[in-house]
């Protein structure tokens, strides 16, 4: 049978999702907790894969097993056995014919910035932080530009595995709740750094140093080069994947909108 799971984790203390030698990867963790719950090595695959030090609030994964547990089995078995910075959330039994990448309509990520005179504490490995006031109009403006279909090679990291640089980024969302500003990111796919490299962008223009016409430039450039340079992966949060709703997945997760 194959199963999807939906896991959160805190992302300051992991080298990324994806697994490494190194054994310290939030997939290395999520396999380790499976296999001691199921006497079995399970092998996942993820909607979307996550860098160091990026958190994920609705990551899913598929695997397929031969052994016979509850959906809320493998939840509180799984627990168990991961640290308390990784949690799985839901479990769903789905057809063969899922796949947790291959089935993904699009991809959603969130950005939190703090703006604030001094360095944040609390809010350390959880929010980008900028001195420097910001323009929302400005960045709404700038942010406009990049929506539709592009090749985003200027947003693109140079060990990105992506076979085409061309994607459809559909939803750009600039809040602001007190010291704090939301991005809200959806695509149909990201590049790798592509949200974080955008940011850097958007945050030149929100602090004045570039104006919002300077997104024009950069797209058109498709040059890493001519970008600002990559932001910090601090406040990055892989909010989750969209699938078709036939395939009766939750869209959302207890603490889902707990982010300012």
């Amino acid at each position: 049978m194959r199963m999807a799971l939906g896991v959160a984790y805190d992302g300051r203390a992991y080298q990324g999702w994806q697994s490494q030698p190194s054994g310290q990867t939030v997939q290395d963790k999520l396999e380790a907790a499976l296999a001691a719950f199921s006497t079995v090595a399970i092998h996942t695959l993820c909607a979307g894969r996550t860098d160091a030090g990026v958190h994920g609030l609705m990551q899913v994964v598929h695997f397929d097993t031969e052994i016979a547990r509850d959906a809320f089995s493998w939840v509180r078995g799984t627990n168990r056995y991961l640290p308390p910075d990784i949690a799985v959330q839901w479990a769903h039994d789905v057809p063969d014919s899922f796949h947790a990448r291959a089935s993904a309509t699009a991809r959603r990520y969130a950005y939190i910035v703090l703006e604030s005179p001094v360095r944040p504490a609390l809010e350390t490995g959880r929010a980008g932080w900028t001195f420097r006031p910001l323009n929302g109009d400005a960045m709404r403006a700038a942010a406009a530009h990049l929506l539709g279909e592009h090749d985003f090679s200027s947003f693109r990291a140079s060990a990105c595995q992506a076979l085409t640089p061309i994607k459809t980024v559909r939803r750009i969302d600039i809040t602001q709740r007190g010291a704090y500003w939301r991005f809200e990111f959806e695509a149909s796919a990201f590049l790798h750094h592509m949200v974080r490299n955008i940011m850097g962008c958007l945050i030149a223009v929100g602090q004045g140093l570039q104006p919002p016409e300077w997104l024009i430039e950069v797209l058109a450039a498709r040059s890493r080069d001519a970008a600002a340079p990559t932001f910090a992966p601090d406040g990055l949060y892989f909010l989750g994947p969209v699938y078709d709703p036939a395939w009766r997945l939750p869209t959302a997760v207890a603490g889902y909108d707990w982010l300012p």
